[in-house]
C-alpha cells in the first residue's frame, strides 16, 4: 500500500449512466478495505469546487448496485479547478460507449438494452398499422448505440454520425422496402446523424410527394436510455472499474483513465482518451445492410 494516501474523493460527473451506483460502492469498499478514509463529492465538479462532501463508509454504499443514476449525483461543470498533488484516476461512465481506452463504458449495455426493447415494442405498432417508424436513439457523436440496437432490433435501415448518406439514398432504401413488404419498416437514427435526427429526416421525407401515401412516425427515446436498473453486464464491468481505479491510485498512477480491452483490466492516459475517437466496427455496419 502508498503510505501517501489517507483519503480518496469520489465523484460522478457529466451525464448518469446505469451503473455508476456500482462502481461508486466498489471503489468505497475497496479503499475502505485498505484502511482508506473515503469522502463522497456530491454533484460532480460543482461539487468539488463549493466543497459540498459526504463522509462513506461499508454502509453508505448498500442497496445501490441494482439502482440506476448515481447516489451522488452529478453535474456538467463548466468552471475550473486546479489541485496541486493529487492524484486523479477515472472509470468510464456515459451510454455511448465512444471513450477510447475500453470495450465498453459504464451503461452502454444498459442503454443497448433499453434501445432494443422499445424498438420491440415500436415494432408492434408499426405492423399493426403498416407505418414506417423513424427511432431516434442517443448518440451524438457515436453511433455504437443506433448501430448495435438497429442489429438486435432487426432495424431496415441505420443512420449513424460516422457515415454520410445522401437523402436521395435514403428516400431511394424507404420506397424499397415499404413496396417490397407493403408492411412496416423501422430506422433506426443517431441524435448526431449529419440530417439532424429523427425529426429532420421525416421533414425531409413529407416534403417528398412520393411519400404522401406512406405513415411516417417518428419515436425519440431520449433520456429513457439512460434510466432504469443496469443490466448484470453493466454491474459487472462498473464494479470492476470502480475497484481497480482505487488500486491504480494505491500503486502511485496519475491522471489515468481504468478501461476493459479484451476482457483485461488496462489504464490509458487521460490525454489520449480525450484525445482519440474510438471507431466503430464497419462489419456490424455492412452487416445491417446485408440483413435488411
Amino acid at each position: 500500500m502508498n503510505d501517501e494516501i489517507r483519503c480518496i474523493g469520489i465523484l460522478t460527473s457529466g451525464g448518469d449512466a446505469p451503473g455508476m451506483n456500482a462502481c461508486v460502492r466498489a471503489a468505497v469498499r475497496t479503499a475502505l478495505a485498505q484502511d482508506l478514509r473515503v469522502v463522497g463529492i456530491r454533484r460532480g465538479y460543482e461539487g468539488l469546487i463549493e466543497g459540498d462532501f459526504v463522509e462513506m463508509d461499508g454502509r453508505s454504499v448498500s442497496n445501490i448496485v441494482q439502482a440506476g443514476g448515481t447516489i451522488l449525483k452529478s453535474a456538467r461543470s463548466p468552471g475550473m479547478n486546479d489541485e496541486h498533488d493529487t492524484r486523479i484516476v477515472g472509470c468510464p461512465g456515459t451510454i455511448d460507449n465512444d471513450l477510447f481506452g475500453t470495450d465498453d463504458t459504464i451503461g452502454y449495455d444498459t442503454a443497448l438494452n433499453t434501445a432494443i426493447d422499445n424498438i420491440d415494442r415500436i415494432r408492434d405498432t408499426a405492423d399493426a398499422h403498416d407505418r414506417l417508424f423513424l427511432v431516434e436513439v442517443m448518440g451524438r457523436d457515436a453511433g455504437f448505440i443506433a448501430l448495435n440496437s438497429g442489429i438486435g432490433g432487426g432495424a431496415e435501415l441505420v443512420l449513424i454520425p460516422e457515415t454520410i448518406t445522401q437523402m436521395s439514398d435514403i428516400k431511394d432504401r424507404i420506397h424499397s422496402l415499404m413496396s417490397a413488404q407493403s408492411r412496416s419498416s423501422i430506422v433506426v437514427v443517431a441524435e448526431g446523424d449529419e440530417h439532424g435526427g429523427a425529426t429532420h429526416i421525416k421533414e425531409a421525407l413529407q416534403a417528398d410527394d412520393s411519400f404522401d401515401n406512406i405513415d411516417l412516425r417518428v419515436c425519440i427515446l431520449g433520456h429513457t436510455q439512460r434510466g432504469g436498473s443496469p443490466t448484470a453486464r453493466d454491474r459487472v464491468l462498473a464494479s470492476r472499474l470502480g475497484s481497480a481505479a482505487i488500486d491504480a491510485l494505491i500503486e502511485g498512477h496519475d491522471t489515468v483513465m481504468v478501461g476493459v480491452v479484451n476482457k483485461d483490466i488496462k489504464l490509458t492516459p487521460m490525454r489520449n482518451v480525450f484525445g482519440r475517437k474510438k471507431n466503430i466496427n464497419y462489419e456490424l455496419l455492412k452487416l445491417t445492410q446485408l440483413l435488411s
